[in-house]
């Protein structure tokens, strides 16, 4: 994995080079969420911060939502006090893929805010969520977002 995330800094460093923005916010978010799978959640944090400045300065905004999901998910892996200012960023990802009318961010987006808001007792509040969002679909059942979703709701009742 190492030797990935190695290929992973040097293609982005060629593009930061080249001043290849089409989708760096796309690679950033893949380099940021393969950085917190290896437990680097300091330089994957960065990542999403750099994501975040392209975006602002290309207004490049097709993976905006997902930015937002990821800066909430990787402050809980910092830590459990950071469950409230999480939710703020879920909650402002799950506007932005609505506003987008984007389907399968914001199943991702609603699986994160369920998860989190099942951790915290909101069982209900998780399943209502999810529930509607989930069923909006009718393929791709074999999706690892799908997937994740359909376990989710099952653990909720």
């Amino acid at each position: 994995m190492a030797e990935g995330i190695a290929q992973m800094r040097e293609s982005l460093a060629v593009h930061r080079a080249m001043r290849l923005q089409v989708v760096f916010t796309y690679f950033l978010a893949l380099f940021a969420e393969t950085l917190a799978q290896n437990q680097n959640t300091g330089e994957a944090l960065g990542a999403v911060t750099e994501a975040f400045e392209v975006m602002r300065t290309t207004d490049q905004r097709i993976f905006e939502a997902e930015l937002h999901r990821l800066k909430g998910a990787l402050l809980l892996q910092v830590t459990d006090a950071s469950a409230a200012e999480a939710e703020v960023w879920f909650r402002e990802a799950l506007a932005v893929a609505r506003r987008q009318d984007a389907k399968s961010l914001e199943l991702r987006v609603a699986t994160s805010l369920a998860r989190l808001w099942q951790r915290g007792d909101k069982r209900r509040e998780a399943r209502d969520l999810l529930a509607p969002v989930y069923g909006w679909f009718t393929e791709g059942f074999e999706t690892r977002d799908l997937q994740d979703a359909k376990a989710l709701l099952e653990q909720l009742g």
